[in-house]
């Protein structure tokens, strides 16, 4: 894992996760949103992200506006990078009907505002984010390449072609999201993607990077009769 040039963020919203993941020195980065935090029982935004900013000063934590309107989302926006020197602003790249949310971009951007384009699916979705993020002091761009694949779609060309329209803007980087499996790391990391951001189940398999695979073979053979046996399964 030490030639990785790929940075490695972890997904979540489980602050217990989040403080265990801080512990590895192979992670660089976090990021949340609102669908971690409900399945992570979040019921204090504003609690859990000073709790998880206390506790992680020192590296980008990403956090999501929740509103569906572009001028409340501009307010949130504006609140969630005040709570500190490290966080991102996740801005989706439409809002629910659709409309493109370039306009809040600029505007962000042009304030200051560190940004993470959340929802990205296409490249021509990269390429109006990319445009209206360039004036920020440093943003991202984060696609979805698991849902990419999820749709019977292979993501790496895609993630390929979208790092080279990222060339021009030197303080835009990419992120590959939602990954799938841990291969995605690396196949990540040989397009040259900038950062990978994972859920700690993949994150927590870093350490079956290389194992031997006829020792792998006999573990799960292992694990077979093990769990037969406490099933209490008989013939």
């Amino acid at each position: 894992m030490s030639d990785l040039r790929i940075k490695l963020f972890a997904d979540g919203a489980d602050l217990e996760s989040m403080l265990e993941m801080r512990g590895n020195p192979l992670i660089k980065g976090f990021t949340t949103n609102p669908t971690l935090m409900r399945k992570s029982g979040v019921a204090d935004y504003r609690a859990f992200a000073q709790a998880a900013l206390q506790a992680i000063p020192d590296r980008p934590i990403s956090f999501e506006v929740l509103s569906d309107d572009f001028e409340v989302m501009h307010r949130q926006a504006v609140e969630l990078a005040g709570w500190g020197p490290n966080v991102f602003v996740k801005i989706p790249i439409t809002d629910t009907h659709g409309n493109s949310s370039a306009d809040l971009l600029h505007r962000l951007a042009a304030e200051g505002i560190r940004l993470n384009v959340t929802a990205i699916l296409t490249l021509d979705q990269v390429k109006v984010a990319a445009e209206a993020v360039a004036a920020s002091p440093s943003s991202v761009v984060s696609v979805f390449a698991g849902r990419i694949a999820d749709t019977g779609r292979d993501p790496v060309p895609l993630m390929s072609r979208a790092m080279e329209i990222l060339k021009p803007y030197p303080a835009v980087e990419l992120i590959w999201a939602s990954p799938r499996e841990l291969l995605n790391i690396f196949q990540a990391d040989q397009i040259g993607c900038h950062i990978i951001t994972a859920t700690t189940d993949i994150l927590k398999k870093l350490d079956l990077v290389g194992k031997d695979l006829i020792e792998f073979s006999l573990e799960t053979v292992q694990m077979f009769v093990r769990d037969a046996r406490l099933a209490g399964l008989e013939l």
